[in-house]
């Protein structure tokens, strides 16, 4: 019996228990576990070289791009113009604060592509005002945490990038466009909560605002809107690819936040330039170490043997597509989205494939899937930012979070035995 699946899992999980970084987890489990079958020179040249082949991808450059864009948003004045738009539009509805906190996470997600950015950029205004206007804090956080994790679906997205890579080829476009219909159904099933919350506790409703300040809110937004649909479509269109639509991205956030909206000068600039470049060499770090443990995975013939499992498990695809959205939402309560992403992808792909999914649908739903594990103990980060910006405890948002991650669930379901969610669009547009 090859012990090495077992010996990488004993490994990466005590490793990860004692708050080790996720990368060093990763790296130093499929180290010990190729140790079994050569020496360690050999090893060591093996991993350092899958690390090396697993970034070397042009695909991979929109990456640090878009991370760089997204940080640019964020301080360039665009999370308050994009708030104060929602606010014209659905302010007045019952649950307006609230609403308007998910429609910004979702606008500043999908434009930052970044869960953990929207949370810090929306919840640090959004949370204070909620919690100013009679709405439980702890509600109001765990609003912002899940609303935030649409901007993982609605592209344009890292996570959909690293998929793509993973999954061997899946285009990029493709899977931008299939993301828009579940990521605004996981909005929308978050509005619903936040309306019937409202309605029973009796919050107030603001006034609506005069036709023509709404016009100018919206009018405010629309250069930052703007953003995606150059982005998109550019892509789509085929002007240019996704790694030129992260360079265009970049061009255009750094125009909107220096000269017009004047939020950002020139000596901003370092500061951003760097961060951008510690949070790519961590993703980058992650994304080599996550590649060499998927290539001893497949080395071990593991996502075969897998793979062969459950297809003789059952032959109800009903049954095993929910085994594998359980065993997902299990990993992503402590395992962070790109390892995650890179690991499962190949295990997982084949399987549902076989029974008859479409690689752009299954993109969604692991996507979809592992986002929950963002808002999720005890790893998920967006769940913990979320904590920090509302200044509560992670006990205390469990009870608000209950209805929240049940229509998370269920819109996962809907992709998961609805293609058309997920591919209606893609087929539209003559991408699939």
């Amino acid at each position: 019996m090859d012990i090495t699946p077992i010996l990488l899992l004993v490994i990466f999980f005590t490793l990860l228990f004692i708050n080790v970084p996720i990368s060093i987890c990763i790296g130093v489990a499929t180290l010990a576990a190729l140790l079994l079958h050569i020496d360690f020179i050999p090893a060591t040249t093996t991993i350092a070289q899958q690390m090396a082949g697993g970034i070397d991808s042009f695909a991979l450059l929109a990456i640090p791009f878009f991370i760089l864009s997204g940080l640019i948003m964020g301080q360039g004045g665009i999370a308050k113009r994009l708030i104060e738009c929602a606010m014209a539009v659905i302010g007045s509805l019952p649950g307006g604060l609230a609403l308007v906190n998910v429609a910004s996470c979702m606008m500043f997600g999908a434009i930052s592509g970044s869960a953990v950015a929207a949370t810090s950029a929306i919840g640090s205004f959004m949370i204070p005002e909620m919690k100013k206007h009679g709405y439980d804090e702890n509600f109001a956080a765990s609003v912002t945490a899940t609303s935030a994790t649409t901007g993982m679906l609605i592209p344009p997205s890292n996570i959909l990038i690293i998929y793509a890579i993973a999954s061997g080829g899946v285009s990029i476009a493709a899977l931008f466009i299939a993301g828009y219909l579940p990521g605004i159904l996981v909005g929308l099933a978050l509005m619903a909560v936040c309306f019937v919350y409202a309605l029973r506790k009796k919050y107030p409703v603001a006034a609506r605002l005069p036709l023509p300040i709404v016009f100018e809110k919206v009018a405010a937004a629309l250069p930052s809107l703007f953003l995606v649909f150059i982005v998109i479509g550019g892509i789509i269109s085929g002007v240019f690819t996704a790694t030129e639509a992260g360079a265009i991205a970049v061009l255009y956030a750094l125009t909107l936040s220096v000269f017009i909206y004047r939020e950002i000068s020139a000596k901003d600039l370092p500061a951003l330039l760097l961060k951008a470049c510690e949070t790519t060499a961590i993703v980058m770090l992650i994304i080599g170490a996550s590649s060499a443990m998927s290539w001893l995975l497949s080395y071990a013939h593991i996502p075969q043997a897998i793979s062969d499992f459950f297809l003789t498990l059952s032959d109800n695809p009903i049954i095993i597509l929910l085994l594998i959205n359980l065993i997902l939402i299990l990993v992503g309560a402590f395992i962070d989205m790109t390892p995650a992403v890179l690991i499962f992808t190949p295990i997982f792909l084949p399987v549902a494939v076989e029974l008859g999914m479409s690689p752009i649908q299954f993109g969604i739903m692991i996507v979809l899937n592992l986002s929950i594990g963002l808002v999720s103990p005890p790893v998920g980060s967006v769940l913990f930012v979320s904590c920090a910006v509302a200044k509560t405890s992670l006990h205390k948002m469990i009870k608000p979070m209950i209805p929240l991650y049940f229509m998370m669930i269920l819109v996962l379901l809907l992709v998961t035995y609805v293609p058309a969610i997920s591919e209606a669009l893609p087929r539209f547009f003559g991408l699939i």
